[in-house]
């Protein structure tokens, strides 16, 4: 069983920054990428970024480009999503994934098959 629990949420101010973490366990998840999606009320869940230990990757949207970073601790099977400069649009619920194999089109969700419950994000203005 491959377990995903999400924890850093919350309530920040525009402007803002907050770091949210990935707990993952299992015997059968692939660890050498992992990504984070978010969704929004009424929108579809979309891909944020995503990590890719061999080759040293790693892939933003655009719009959270210099702002987000993306890093894994695989010691403690940890991956981190640093966030900076929050701004209202990037209200969410955020959820981590990880796939049983790395090489899929790394923000379609179809490449990721476990995935954790999500931590909200609220930026207000």
């Amino acid at each position: 069983q491959v377990q995903l629990v999400e924890s850093g949420g919350g309530s920040v101010q525009a402007g803002g920054s907050l770091r949210l973490s990935c707990a993952a366990s299992g015997v059968t998840y692939n660890n050498e990428c992992m990504g984070w999606f978010r969704q929004a009320p009424g929108k579809e869940r979309e891909g944020v970024a995503a990590i890719y230990i061999f080759g040293g990757k790693s892939y933003y949207a655009d719009s959270v480009k210099g702002r987000f970073t993306i890093s894994q601790d695989n010691a403690k099977n940890t991956v981190y999503l640093q966030m900076h400069s929050l701004k209202p649009e990037d209200t969410a619920k955020y959820y981590c994934a990880a796939p049983r194999r790395c090489g899929g089109t790394w923000d379609r969700t179809t490449s990721w098959e476990y995935w954790g419950q999500g931590t909200q994000v609220t930026v207000s203005s």
